[in-house]
């Protein structure tokens, strides 16, 4: 705020000292002696004019700003060419001004109104990353639980995730949502997802940008992130099961952070034995549960009566479902405890 008042006090001056300058050296205005107090006081209202069309021109994204300068620029050209054959055959000098003004007005209007709305229709990827590097077809758009869940973070740190991770404005207005609430949890998952999003800005050279592209169309945050993918043509990180379906079948590219955990668990095979201390009772009639230290369900056929004991059981088959690996296992040694 400070440096915002700053900066305008400085455009300020600089503006009313030019405007009093300007009205000095004007010869028409040397008989009026508040000539060059009205000249600061015009450059002062124009500093003011010019901060207020900051606030207005910063709202608006980038590719309709270009768009609208080159469509201006084309549509001048041709109000200069639409006006030529008056110039050219027409003896009417008089009408020359007037006509390449109306010309100038019609065509002007048209390619800056055209220009900003046909730019916005161009995808994103055709475009180069503000290094030059990266085609933008490298984008990654992160969706509020993969933020949340925060291994991203500690995946980026490790440098195999590389290109721009993209965050949408309606992902962070979410995710503000979750870090306001008024539940404890759901407020504290909130902000460890802010905390995130600034680890990840600290990576090098990872990217973040953040936009402001919204599907008005679309309804519910997942239909505007699958929408904005497509639009983008790039790939979705997420761990949400039903988006990744949905996005799958819509033909996008999805990194599931779930899926890679799963691919990382070490391979176990039929026939290994693993200690491990049953925690509860199965689903299933005898049946324990136990968890291997990276959270993979083992389940043991007859081990309800070593509930809470640590036993070696046997592996007898591994099951691989979209939700994770569920391992299947018998006591092994009668149960007998483990040996150290």
């Amino acid at each position: 705020m400070l440096q915002k008042m700053v900066t305008g006090a400085i455009l300020g001056t600089i503006c009313a000292i030019s405007g009093y300058l300007i009205a000095d050296q004007i010869p028409r205005f040397d008989h009026l002696w508040w000539a060059g107090y009205a000249g600061a006081a015009a450059g002062l209202a124009a500093a003011c004019l010019t901060l207020g069309l900051e606030q207005v021109i910063k709202r608006i994204p980038l590719k309709t700003i270009i768009g609208s300068t080159l469509g201006l620029f084309v549509g001048l050209g041709i109000g200069k060419l639409a006006s030529y054959p008056f110039d050219k055959y027409l003896e009417l000098p008089n009408l020359q001004i007037p006509l390449y003004i109306f010309f100038s007005a019609i065509f002007g209007y048209i390619g800056l109104v055209l220009g900003g709305k046909k730019m916005s229709e161009v995808s994103t990827p055709y475009f180069l990353d503000p290094a030059g590097k990266l085609p933008r077809y490298f984008l990654k758009i992160l969706d509020t639980s993969v933020i949340i869940d925060g291994r991203i973070a500690d995946i980026a740190e490790t440098g195999f995730v590389e290109g721009t991770l993209v965050v949408p404005k309606f992902i962070l207005e979410e995710l503000q949502y979750v870090a306001d609430s008024s539940d404890d949890l759901r407020r504290t998952r909130g902000r460890r997802g802010l905390d995130i999003l600034k680890r990840l800005q600290q990576q090098n050279p990872l990217r973040v940008e953040f936009i402001d592209d919204d599907i008005p169309g679309a309804a519910g945050v997942d239909s505007k992130l699958v929408a904005l993918a497509l639009k983008l043509r790039a790939k979705v990180l997420t761990n949400d099961f039903n988006l990744h379906k949905v996005a799958e079948l819509q033909g996008i590219e999805v990194l599931n952070i779930n899926q890679l955990a799963n691919a990382m668990k070490p391979a176990v095979l039929p026939g290994e034995s693993l200690h491990v201390q049953i925690l509860r009772e199965g689903k299933s009639q005898g049946q324990g549960i136990a968890y291997l230290d990276d959270g993979t369900m083992v389940v043991i056929e007859n081990a309800r009566r070593f509930i809470g004991r640590e036993v070696e059981v046997a592996v007898t088959s591994v099951l691989q479902t979209t939700a994770g690996r569920m391992i299947f296992s018998e006591i092994k040694n009668g149960g007998a405890p483990r040996k150290v």
